[in-house]
């Protein structure tokens, strides 16, 4: 299992002034699921791709499972870390769906049975396998990225990153991905890191990570940062509809305990005193 750990990061694109990270200290568990969120350009998917080893800092360190993230390092990390970008289509490399899952596999140099059988179990374990044979451009958008999460499973990675993986795909799209990744962790032990603009995304997160004007706004337990209304709006977010529904109650002399956070776990609260 995976913690991460980033140390007084600063991040500066080139040809700009101002760095896009500023500072940046955090820590994510490992064997969780941490969201973050932000406005767009409060440097989401630089801090991932910081993570990942694709940019180097100016300054500042970050460790994943105990191995410090540089130059040398880069094939440790990427053997710990799974992305899925926000567009599946551009991952795909292969032919078939399982020619694009055997190419990280054939680039890690796996012996031709052991791939067989990765690809055959993480196909299994997205529900595609029946579809192993069938050309990528011809699936629906939540079997593409189904297909690319199991290209990412096929590596055993410790982390899987999700950079906005989720925002192109239907409701019912999403949801499925949502319940399998929350399936597939629960089984794995892996870590999830999400970016997401997706309230009901970052209510399966047990910690959430704010980004705005190039630092760490707020960290902490979900069902807490969710309760600050007024940074959620700031970043474009929204109150989440189970506050939403606590707020409409109080006003009504209604007074929900704390520890009840959702729409269900608030609607079983209710039940509980109607009895």
């Amino acid at each position: 299992m995976a913690g991460i750990r980033v140390n007084n990061l600063t991040f500066t694109y080139p040809n700009q002034e101002r760095p896009v990270l500023k500072d940046i200290n955090i820590d994510i568990a490992p064997a969780s699921w941490t969201a973050i969120i932000g406005h767009n350009g409060s440097g989401k998917s630089t801090l991932v791709r910081l993570i990942d080893g694709l940019l180097i800092p100016d300054k500042g360190t970050i460790e994943v499972n105990g191995i410090n993230v540089d130059e040398n390092s880069l094939g440790l990390i990427h053997q710990q870390i799974g992305f899925v970008f926000q567009n599946p289509e551009n991952q795909f490399v292969g032919a078939t769906v399982a020619d694009d899952v055997a190419f990280g596999l054939e680039n890690r140099r796996v012996p031709p049975a052991e791939m067989k059988k990765r690809i055959h179990h993480s196909l299994e374990m997205v529900g595609m396998l029946d579809y192993q044979d069938a050309e990528p451009v011809n699936l629906s958008g939540g079997q593409k990225q189904r297909v690319a999460l199991a290209g990412v499973l096929s590596l055993m990675p410790q982390v899987i990153i999700l950079d906005e993986a989720t925002s192109m795909l239907d409701p019912l799209a999403r949801q499925e991905i949502l319940s399998l990744l929350t399936e597939l962790r629960s089984k794995q032990n892996i870590s999830i890191i999400s970016i997401t603009h997706d309230i009901n995304e970052i209510e399966l997160a047990d910690e959430t990570i704010i980004l705005d004007e190039a630092r760490v706004a707020k960290q902490g337990p979900t069902k807490e940062v969710l309760k600050d209304g007024a940074l959620l709006d700031k970043i474009g977010v929204g109150l989440p509809a189970g506050q939403q529904l606590k707020q409409l109650l109080a006003q009504r002399g209604i007074n929900v305990p704390d520890n009840y956070f959702s729409l269900e776990e608030i609607k079983q609260w209710l039940t509980q005193q109607l009895q």
